[in-house]
């Protein structure tokens, strides 16, 4: 996972969702935690937290700033994890890069009581302007890559992500969408870069 900060060191949008969605003291575990971007502000606000990561520079990183992280695969699964260890599981920018988020979806259900769940919404206008005019897989700010250096394996839009949902019966408890500066409350499978779910048994 690359860095999770912006350039400019602008607070992202969904950073400052889930900093004011979790109080001081909860118990916090991020799947994917990149280089602790999110662990890092969090454990500032008190938060108790702890990363699971599979780049091995990515975690010297974390190490580096005093956040806790583990070395893993989520797609070999979240098993050594007790029920309801934590308050709230993290998936930031991770989900679709696994190969099966049904199942990793699940798994953060049994160990959390609650998942947050972002990723970039590939239906935003820009990038079906690209499929459209140009023909090609569509390369955005927070779709940086080329067909053939992604580290994503999945696609999705919001529609699909709520879709998905329901044939699996994850329940969506909140949700917020966004754009670089704002958040998007019309028409968001159309107009948001980047979606953020909160799932419930």
């Amino acid at each position: 996972m690359k860095s999770k900060l912006i350039q400019n060191k602008t607070l992202r949008l969904d950073f400052q969702y889930i900093l004011d969605l979790i109080p001081s003291g909860y118990r916090v575990l991020d799947l994917g935690c990149g280089d602790g971007d999110l662990l890092y502000l969090l454990k500032k606000k008190g938060v108790r937290g702890q990363g699971i990561e599979k780049d091995e520079e990515c975690i010297y990183k974390c190490i580096e700033r005093g956040v806790i992280v583990h070395h893993g695969d989520l797609d070999e699964g979240l098993k050594h994890h007790i029920k309801k260890s934590f308050d709230y599981v993290i998936l930031n920018q991770t989900i679709q890069e696994t190969h099966n988020p049904g199942n990793i979806i699940k798994d953060s259900l049994r160990i959390g009581k609650k998942v947050i769940v972002v990723f970039p919404n590939f239906a935003h206008w820009k990038n079906r302007l690209q499929i459209l005019f140009k023909g090609i897989t569509p390369v955005s700010d927070n779709l940086p890559y080329r067909w053939y250096n992604t580290p994503n394996l999945h696609f999705l839009s919001i529609t699909d992500f709520e879709e998905f949902c329901s044939v699996q019966k994850f329940k969506i408890e909140d949700h917020a969408f966004f754009s670089d500066k704002n958040r998007i409350e019309t028409k968001p499978n159309l107009f948001a870069k980047l979606a953020l779910f909160v799932l419930t048994e």
